[in-house]
């Protein structure tokens, strides 16, 4: 039995179509993408879900956490994956599942992290400080912000003349949508392991 994944999104849902593609191709086996969450209503991230014949809902920040701890356990979710979800998360649901999330941050944690660094803004950081080497992490979700166990990092040249869009690109496609998969799937597999003695 494969571990069940819920994907929670809030924008154009790049990294949730790096999953997506990744479970199309096999390198994503041990889990299947059951539930894509958004935090706004016009994500395109939703119609990236529907094409793909996952389920979409939006559960806006002001629904409250215990709307999406209903939609995550009324679906048997074994796995959370943020991807490029803006809204932080509570400390019951990060209790709840401990160990049980994972997030995509577009930076070598511990630099240009924690709140107020998502989007462009640690692109931009890395520019203004004149890093040569930036990158992505994946890590474990705890209740501060980007303070997780680290489970993978990969490192992206910057490259003169660069702006924060240029280099957010190449840390999406260099890093951030190798390494997510790849974690998502040894995650997976550790659930499947424990569901499937």
């Amino acid at each position: 039995m494969r571990a069940r994944v819920a994907v929670l999104v809030s924008g154009g849902g790049t990294n949730l179509q790096a999953l997506l593609d990744a479970e199309g191709s096999g390198i994503l086996k041990s889990g299947e993408i059951v539930l894509v969450v958004s935090s706004r209503p016009d994500a395109y991230a939703l119609t990236r879900a529907r094409r793909a014949g996952v389920e979409a809902l939006t559960i806006a920040k002001a629904d409250g956490e215990a709307a999406l701890i209903e939609a995550l356990e009324s679906r048997k979710i074994d796995l959370v994956v943020l991807a490029g979800y803006l809204t932080i998360l509570g400390a019951e649901l990060v209790k709840k599942y401990e160990n049980r999330i994972v997030n995509v941050h577009p930076s070598l944690i511990p630099a240009f992290c924690g709140k107020g660094f998502y989007g462009l803004i640690p692109h931009e950081e890395a520019l203004k400080r004149g890093v040569k080497v930036t990158g992505a992490t994946v890590h474990l979700v705890n209740e501060i912000p980007d303070g997780g166990k680290i489970l993978a990092q990969k490192a992206v040249d910057v490259l003169p003349g660069d702006t924060p869009e240029t280099l957010q690109r190449r840390v999406m496609v260099e890093a951030e949508w190798v390494l997510l998969p790849r974690a998502v799937e040894a995650l997976c597999a550790d659930i499947a392991k424990e569901k499937n003695p």
